[in-house]
């Protein structure tokens, strides 16, 4: 079964909801008029019992004679045919009347109506209908005296049985003329409203769903929308489909780039180990084709070779490992407290005979009283021996280096600068990035131990920059 649409939808409720309320309206209406006729009639005919009352002698000394006053009844029904006349005795009980037989379902009227009548109580007043064992309906009444003493009532039903055939039929052909009239109305109305729902309602959800829905750029399209300023609840429907067409595209790029990203590793690691390999490959075909032939100082210098690249191909393996697994939350920092001077000292006692080596002078200043920082002392020593063991290697022999550290408000800083040939601005824009042969920005800008050093002082809320300086100056901090 097809579902129906959300302007059919909303226009099906409009209709009914006007059918309801039209009917509703109907019945009190009708209940309305029906107490104002019954008002009225009372009103009019507030007289009649007492005027029918004194042209006749209805009891005397307490005694009727039934047949006389059931002929006088019938005469006045004959003249109205709409009114039932009864004589009760003080207490309700029925005397005379001059209904047919079978017709009289009582055969006592409670008074305390015709009281409240007799007292002027605000109409209609509605009292027992003889001839129906629950009905009420509107009456004139008039008391029977004997000298000042009520000896009985008058009671005269205003609406007696045919009467109410008469208007029970006449009833249901207004009623019909009303339902009738009612329905065109709620279909007028409810066509009115289902246009009014499509044009004005359901259009913002329509072209909603255009944007939802149309072609493949869709999500893009509606992420780049604004948001709309509106209150409604269309309005803030759309907020929502905006909001989460931002993070599904956010969450795409996001997948898109670890994607790019893991390609990148691919290749680079491929690139990276390729040379060395090659080479190590290279030297032992060597020596087993030309084993024979080779003298020794050649064998043995083939042999260094082809264990120098080894440990190039181990050394950057192990990089290539420490930065995914610090990339990759792996590895996260073992805070301990410790002095950075004293860490510092360390770092430069294992670089000594490096440093004697390539003759060259490491000179340190510390500022005084700096504090103790809590940090992963493992993973700053590694920052610093990474940072030395790169000043050292890239400063020509007889140069000079120089490292200080100082304190500059929450933070420790420390800077390590060589006068050597420096880092060209190329070079020096994507210094701390990962190398990758697929950016041409990216292929040669430092290989990996930056990368690490910066991922490493990141963990601890920490950073490195790159200073404008003759040689290579870079200034790092690490949180108290």
């Amino acid at each position: 079964m097809k579902r129906l649409s959300l302007t059919q939808r909303l226009t099906l409720v409009f209709a009914l909801m006007l059918l309801i309320s039209s009917a509703l309206i109907l019945l009190i209406q009708d209940n309305n008029r029906q107490q104002y006729s019954d008002a009225m009639m009372q009103n009019l005919s507030r007289d009649l019992a007492a005027s029918i009352a004194k042209s006749s002698a209805l009891m005397s000394a307490g005694n009727t004679d039934a047949p006389a006053l059931k002929q006088l009844f019938g005469q006045m029904m004959s003249y109205n045919p709409s009114v039932e006349v009864y004589l009760l005795d003080a207490q309700g009980q029925i005397l005379a009347n001059d209904a047919p037989a079978g017709h009289v379902h009582r055969d006592r009227v409670d008074v305390r109506p015709l009281q409240k009548w007799l007292n002027g109580a605000p109409l209609p007043v509605y009292g027992d209908d003889p001839r129906s064992p629950s009905a009420l309906k509107v009456f004139s009444a008039a008391p029977i005296l004997d000298g000042n003493r009520t000896v009985g009532y008058l009671y005269v039903i205003l609406q007696g049985e045919n009467y109410q055939h008469l208007q029970q039929g006449v009833k249901m052909s207004v009623l019909r003329s009303a339902m009738l009239w009612s329905v065109v109305v709620i279909v007028l109305l409810g066509l009115m409203a289902g246009a009014a729902a499509y044009y004005w309602v359901t259009r913002p959800v329509r072209q909603l769903t255009q944007k939802v829905t149309a072609g493949a750029d869709a999500l893009q399209r509606l992420a780049a929308l604004p948001h709309s300023p509106q209150q409604d609840e269309v309005a803030q429907l759309q907020n929502a489909f905006i909001d989460m067409a931002q993070r599904i595209d956010a969450q795409v790029q996001t997948l898109e780039l670890k994607d790019q990203q893991r390609r990148e590793f691919v290749a680079n690691i491929s690139h990276d180990l390729r040379t060395p390999l090659m080479s190590i490959q290279g030297y032992l075909e060597t020596l087993a084709v030309k084993a024979g032939s080779l003298t020794e100082a050649e064998r043995s210098r083939y042999l260094q070779i082809a264990l120098t690249q080894s440990e190039k191909v181990g050394m950057l393996a192990q990089q290539l490992f420490e930065l995914a697994r610090l990339e990759h939350g792996v590895v996260t920092p073992q805070y301990e407290r410790f002095s950075l001077p004293d860490l510092v000292q360390d770092v430069i006692q294992k670089f000594e005979l490096a440093l004697e080596k390539s003759r060259l002078n490491l000179s340190v200043d510390i500022a005084s009283g700096l504090p103790m920082i809590d940090a992963d002392m493992s993973m700053i020593e590694r920052v610093l021996t990474n940072l030395v063991d790169n000043a050292i290697r890239h400063t020509p022999s007889g140069g000079n280096i120089t490292l200080r550290l100082w304190l500059e408000g929450e933070n420790v800083m420390m800077e390590l600068e060589d006068n050597g040939p420096g880092i060209s601005p190329e070079v020096s824009q994507t210094l701390f990035e990962r190398p990758s042969i697929i950016d041409p920005d990216r292929r040669d800008n430092g290989g990996l131990g930056l990368v690490i050093v910066r991922r490493m002082l990141q963990l601890h809320r920490g950073d490195i920059a790159l200073k404008p300086a003759p040689g290579a100056c870079f200034q790092l901090f690490v949180p108290l």
